[in-house]
């Protein structure tokens, strides 16, 4: 039996430092325009955007728990907190995406005056700071759930706050009060079908299915492309994290002895093109295949 686990995460900390700076900032911005203003969406807004801060600290932390040493109770340690975040981010998301949807239907049947050019500025304040924190994960959330759902909840509020821009200028020029509600759902729908994406990737994740990318039958044909190996049995792929694949496998061999080479060409071979960094393999012998107990219609 074999094992072999490396980790080649980035390190997004400083990414995170970043962001959660330019969230609270702009939230502090936010509350002294405000109450400045005498504006209750401004202040409504802030305590949405706090959201936002929670959401980059979630992230954050799991990426830090991930990273703590396995123990004799928890052997993966916490990488499974990254999954539980990226699912945890994808619900809070789209609960604000639903927010979202209600205010605009409302505004559609009372359509809300025009605040002035003071939330315009603001807006595009937001804009600024949430498409140069949503840049800092845009590399990362191709291959991390846990980035993913940070550069999601900055994207979104940057959209939100494009639409308050573009919108509120309309109304100023025009008078076209039902245009905030419009953009404001076709943000939202943008967005939502990427966030649905984002849950069922968490959700299979948390439920440890085949990660996206790993064809099983594809490495089932890989095993037996060796013409040592005549069977295999009992394999299993799972994601311990956001970023790290695992997999185990029984295989059935004719030669009663292997040299360790042969392991280290199979392991080489699951890191390199299926990205599994964590692999461990049984081999077994035809002459003992009947005596794995693993061996059984009953096991997957």
């Amino acid at each position: 039996m074999s094992h072999q686990h490396k980790h080649h995460a980035t390190d997004y900390n400083r990414a995170f430092a970043i962001g959660i700076t330019l969230n609270i900032a702009f939230v502090i911005i936010e509350i002294c325009y405000g109450v400045w203003a005498e504006s209750l969406a401004l202040i409504a807004d802030a305590a949405h955007n706090l959201s936002d801060v929670f959401s980059l600290l979630l992230a954050l932390g799991a990426s830090l728990l991930a990273k703590k040493a396995a123990t004799e109770t928890r052997t993966y340690g916490w990488r499974k907190a990254t999954v539980m975040a990226s699912l945890i981010s994808a619900i809070v998301l789209l609960i604000t995406l639903g927010g979202i949807i209600w205010e605009a239907v409302g505004r559609f049947v009372n359509p809300a005056p025009v605040e002035g050019l003071t939330i315009i500025v603001v807006a595009a304040i937001g804009v600024i700071i949430n498409t140069l924190t949503a840049l800092l994960f845009i590399k990362g959330q191709k291959d991390d759930l846990n980035i993913k759902a940070a550069f999601l909840h900055m994207a979104a509020d940057a959209g939100v706050s494009l639409g308050v821009v573009v919108a509120g200028i309309f109304i100023l020029f025009k008078g076209w009060h039902w245009i905030d509600p419009a953009i404001s759902l076709v943000i939202v729908a943008m967005i939502l079908v990427v966030t649905w994406e984002l849950l069922k990737q968490s959700l299979n994740y948390a439920m440890d299915a085949v990660p996206d990318g790993i064809d099983t039958h594809e490495l089932t044909q890989y095993f037996k492309s060796f013409d040592t190996v005549i069977d295999i049995h009992d394999l299993h792929v799972w994601p311990m994290s956001t970023t790290e694949v695992a997999l185990t496998v029984h295989l059935v061999v004719k030669e009663t002895t292997l040299n360790d080479k042969f392991l280290c060409t199979l392991q080489q071979h699951l890191h390199d093109h299926f990205s599994i960094e964590h692999s461990t393999i049984q081999i077994e012998t035809s002459a003992e295949e009947d005596k794995c107990v693993l061996d059984k219609h009953t096991c997957v």
